[in-house]
């Protein structure tokens, strides 16, 4: 087989050349493209991967955990107040202070001499009945028809006449207390459902309670908390026993 002249060689490669340099310069721009693409994949995979820094509960609302507190505007950390609310004499002061329970000081009944203490449980002797047993009150010594004051607040709940005690009236001064107002004169000045006050005249010292007639005049005072006996005395303040 003869080999192609030079001349013909030259033309065969001339006439081919324009197809082989098109095809280089579509790989080429292949070749780009191709670059061009990864780069962008890469940057989206990057972009997709990346979290944004956690919002600090203590920095304040739209504050970075990892951003100074120093550098935050005063307004966004101040907390939000209304002018009504900085007023002392808004409606809702007035109603608050309307629900605040007011307390009132606890009074002695009688202001007098304390004949007969509270005996704690302790077995006493009584000189009417000569007998031992305990003494669940204080016997304040008072003249007869001297005013006797409820000890606190309260609700009249029982008036009634004892065959040992003799006149009697029982006061529910709340949280569990309840007074005992006994040897009363028959004309009290309240009637049982009566709201009464502190210091408020319920009626006067009597001498009707047979059971401690052999003492001096006086009233017969007797306090319950939740049920069980207690010292009167001890439970008021000492500077309203005065």
């Amino acid at each position: 087989m003869k080999r192609p002249s030079l001349k013909k060689l030259r033309t065969l490669i001339g006439g081919k050349g324009l197809y082989i340099g098109a095809a280089a310069c579509i790989i080429a721009a292949g070749g780009a493209g191709a670059a061009a693409y990864n780069r962008a994949v890469k940057e989206i995979d990057h972009g997709l991967s990346y979290t944004a820094p956690k919002i600090s509960d203590s920095s304040g609302v739209g504050i970075f955990a990892d951003e100074k507190k120093d550098n935050v505007p005063k307004e966004i950390l101040k907390p939000e107040t209304s002018e009504e609310s900085s007023r002392p004499d808004s409606e809702g002061d007035k109603k608050a202070a309307e629900t605040v329970p007011v307390a009132h000081p606890n009074v002695m009944p009688v202001n007098g001499e304390i004949i007969e203490p509270f005996s704690f449980g302790e077995l006493v002797r009584s000189e009417t009945l000569g007998v031992w047993k305990t003494h669940d009150g204080v016997d304040i010594k008072a003249d007869k028809n001297t005013p006797v004051k409820a000890m606190n607040r309260g609700e009249v709940t029982k008036i009634w006449d004892d065959p040992l005690w003799g006149s009697c009236a029982t006061i529910d001064h709340g949280n569990g207390l309840v007074g005992y107002y006994y040897n009363l004169s028959h004309s009290l000045t309240v009637e049982e459902g009566d709201t009464v006050e502190a210091g408020q005249v319920i009626g006067m010292v009597g001498d009707t309670a047979q059971i401690e007639v052999s003492l001096p005049s006086h009233l017969h005072f007797g306090l319950k908390r939740n049920g069980k006996w207690i010292d009167p005395v001890g439970f008021i303040d000492p500077f309203f026993t005065k």
